[in-house]
């Protein structure tokens, strides 16, 4: 059960006008469940994304950054696809054909060109991609194309996700309403680079391309590449912002006052989703949020952060409610920040002075320290003092259920 974070109710996803959404039971890896996805859009919309950057990207990724960076005015993209259960990553040739077949099958749905798809995959890596049993469910998905189909949609794209993950926002932005709409998945191998990690977020205003190229990677940098699960950074990450242009907002420049509003509700609505997956963790029980601050960049900050975040002994302490806290003063000492000065360290768990410059606070109480292990929810604060550079990652414990599903993930 995901830590501290309700089921989506359907009823408040509100749709977003300019974008359909279809779904439908392939039987892809599971019968009886939804798996493969289709959203529809008006040729208004504008899209951009963000990718994975692991080497071993999978073919989906590829053929979608390939048909992103083609798209025009003249060859819009026309939908996205998703399927669950099987990645294509690792396939080789193979799963380039697979992928672009399954475009295909779309698009003659659709009465478009294959390179106006962008497919997307998420599942078992190195395993052919089922495109028969993908093709077959198409025309279902087509079929019950509509606007209010978001909480299915949160569900088709699921795997070891315990509860689907989607939210909706209305904000008014210079005296015009805009509606914004986002599902995202993700359990484990999460530590997105731009885990497995998908998110979709749609919104009514009209946004130039360009200015879209940028908020999408402005957003991803604030939200989804501040998340860690495992460490495991997924061959087939991707994070897709779709402007559908259906509403009365025009944004044509980063400069204007209404980018910032846009990108601020942008960035929270994506904060959310991101943050549920890390609440929804493979076994976590534990929401940690770990902030270091005083640095000298943002850089030095987030690695310092992710060092914590991602140290199986941090992690395991936390699930036991152990506060061997020393382990955190060690994750920061080999995170590969050469010239830290550790005598200048303070390390903070909740409202508990743990470390002070850089030894034990004298006035620390192990009973504190247990006393706020215990939280769901617990934050971890370091102060470097070394500048103003400060960095947040969010994370989670990590438990025996997390071996657990992992080794039982392809039976």
């Amino acid at each position: 059960m995901a830590v501290n974070s309700p089921k989506p109710v359907a009823a408040d996803l509100k749709p977003v006008a300019g974008i359909e959404i279809g779904y439908a039971e392939a039987g892809i890896k599971k019968p009886n469940r939804k798996d493969v996805l289709v959203l529809k859009l008006a040729p208004t919309a504008s899209v951009a994304g963000v990718f994975t950057l692991n080497r071993f990207c999978a073919a989906p990724v590829q053929i979608a950054k390939a048909n992103l960076a083609a798209a025009g005015a003249d060859a819009a993209i026309v939908a996205l696809m998703i399927n669950t259960g099987n990645a294509n990553a690792g396939t080789g040739a193979l799963g380039l054909a697979l992928a672009q077949q399954s475009c295909a099958a779309l698009a003659g749905l659709l009465g478009c060109d294959a390179a106006q798809i962008l497919p997307f995959s998420t599942g078992v890596i190195l395993e052919p991609l089922p495109l028969e049993k993908i093709v077959a469910g198409l025309p279902a998905a087509v079929a019950n194309l509509t606007a209010d189909n978001w909480y299915n949609a949160a569900e088709a794209i699921m795997t070891t996700d315990t509860q689907p993950k989607a939210g909706s926002r209305s904000v008014t932005i210079g005296g015009h309403a805009v509606t914004m709409t986002g599902i995202s998945k993700g359990a484990g191998m999460i530590k997105p680079n731009m885990a497995t990690m998908l998110g979709f977020l749609a919104f009514d205003a009209k946004v130039a391309q360009p200015v879209l190229d940028v908020l999408v990677q402005q957003v991803a940098d604030l939200t989804f590449n501040c998340i860690t699960i495992d460490g495991d950074t997924s061959t087939n990450d991707s994070f897709m912002l779709i402007a559908t242009g259906a509403g009365t907002l025009e944004v044509n420049s980063v400069d204007a006052p209404e980018y910032a509003e846009l990108k601020a509700a942008v960035t929270e609505l994506s904060l959310f989703l991101a943050q549920a997956i890390v609440r929804d963790g493979e076994g976590a029980t534990k929401f940690i949020t770990v902030t270091v601050e005083g640095g000298k960049s943002v850089d030095e900050c987030r690695k310092i952060a992710y060092s914590i975040g991602h140290s199986p002994l941090v992690k395991t302490a936390f699930f036991a409610s152990d506060p061997n806290l020393g382990r955190i003063l060690a994750a920061i000492g080999y995170a590969g920040v050469d010239d830290l000065d550790v005598d200048q360290l303070n390390l903070y768990l909740d409202d508990v002075w743990v470390a002070k410059n850089g030894g034990r606070n004298p006035d620390y109480k192990e009973e504190d320290g247990q006393r706020v292990m215990k939280h769901s929810e617990i934050a971890v604060r370091v102060t470097l003092a070394r500048g103003d550079a400060a960095a947040t990652i969010y994370t989670c414990d990590l438990s025996h259920d997390y071996v657990t599903i992992n080794a039982d993930y392809r039976s």
